[in-house]
């Protein structure tokens, strides 16, 4: 088989002998992905749900249709008939396209990974305490091995070429005198990346926390190795240092759960009747969706010379359901004050003299 593979590359001529082998090799890899087609079709019908092997296929599907007819390529070098300097040539160029390829891999085995621990831990259900914890760190521990990755492969490729060696060894070895320079001269940014490391372990943040910074309510949407950006409420995102969550006071409302106690304060009149107030509350709170059915409370907090204050005081499961339960039970407790006491809204008393009343 060998004798008469040679016998006909010799026969036809160089150009089209090595066009040959190129195309063998893309067909190669076509046929390979044309035969994993119809395997993740019926992977997909059997499982609605995560698939480890549907995961692989997603992460992988593009990248195998070059791996694969570069691996085929590189092993038939040896048997094309390029001259000296373009074998020399398409070879360099081969290797550096193998390690990128492999880089590839890497990252893609880290999502595929990443995957499945989303899937093992999913940040949907309702108390996603522990959850959005594992997520955070799997988010930075998987930005941090691909730059990892990225300054290898960078490293390796610069190592292939002989004037470049200096240059790709000096690169992995950065740890030393150039180290610490960049360490001067970048301090903000290491600072950045230790309080990357600080809070991917320690947590006082984690994805989808619900946060007052800045004196504005919002959840974390990202957490990257040098920054972190926040949902606020109107659809703005506000980016911070992630440095800022280790330096300033900040409130999260989701620290180690996500209920919550919604306030609504009312000022009424001293003659509104506390206790049919506080009944109308039970009632209004009662089926309430939005109510996690744990505290419902009104009391008098607070007494000026013109109003009295109210608070009414109610439990939820997140942060988001308060605000609108606590817009719902204003809204429904001053209409019940207005249309059943209307005596009784906040007013202004002015006491007029007798002697002055007599003379007007």
């Amino acid at each position: 088989m060998n004798e008469e593979l040679i016998r006909i590359s010799e026969e036809l001529p160089a150009w089209l002998w090595n066009i040959l082998l190129i195309l063998c090799s893309v067909l190669l890899g076509i046929a390979i992905k044309i035969v994993l087609i119809p395997l993740v079709r019926k992977e997909v019908i059997a499982q609605s749900s995560y698939s480890l092997f549907r995961s692989f296929i997603r992460r992988f599907n593009r990248l195998l249709s070059i791996l694969i007819p570069l691996l085929v390529f590189n092993s038939l070098l040896p048997v094309t008939r390029f001259n000296a300097q373009t074998l020399q040539i398409t070879g360099k160029i081969t290797e550096v396209l193998l390690i990128v390829c492999f880089a590839l891999v890497f990252i893609k085995s880290i999502n595929v990974l990443e995957d499945y621990l989303y899937h093992r831990f999913d940040i949907n259900k309702e108390n996603n305490l522990r959850e959005r914890k594992i997520q955070t760190q799997i988010v930075f521990i998987r930005k941090l091995l691909v730059a990892v990755i990225v300054v290898f492969s960078i490293a390796i490729i610069l190592l292939s070429f002989d004037n470049m060696r200096k240059i790709g060894a000096g690169l992995l070895t950065g740890v030393g005198i150039g180290g610490i320079i960049i360490g001067f001269a970048a301090q903000k940014s290491l600072g950045n990346l230790l309080a990357g490391f600080q809070i991917a372990f320690t947590q006082p943040i984690r994805l989808d926390d619900v946060l007052i910074v800045e004196g504005e309510w919002g959840k974390v949407e990202e957490i990257n190795l040098t920054y972190v950006v926040v949902n606020i409420w109107d659809k703005r995102r506000l980016v911070l240092p992630i440095q800022y969550f280790i330096d300033k006071p900040f409130q999260n409302w989701t620290r180690t759960t996500a209920e919550i106690l919604g306030t609504v304060f009312i000022y009424t009149d001293f003659t509104v009747p506390v206790q049919k107030l506080r009944d109308k509350l039970t009632l209004l709170l009662n089926g309430h969706p939005l109510w996690d059915g744990q505290v419902a409370v009104l009391q008098v907090t607070d007494l000026k010379e013109r109003t009295m204050e109210l608070r009414c005081l109610m439990s939820c499961r997140n942060a988001g359901q308060a605000f609108d339960l606590r817009c719902y039970i204003r809204e429904q407790m001053i209409d019940y004050i207005r249309t059943t006491f209307p005596e009784s809204l906040s007013k202004t008393r002015v006491e007029i003299d007798k002697e002055v009343h007599n003379e007007l």
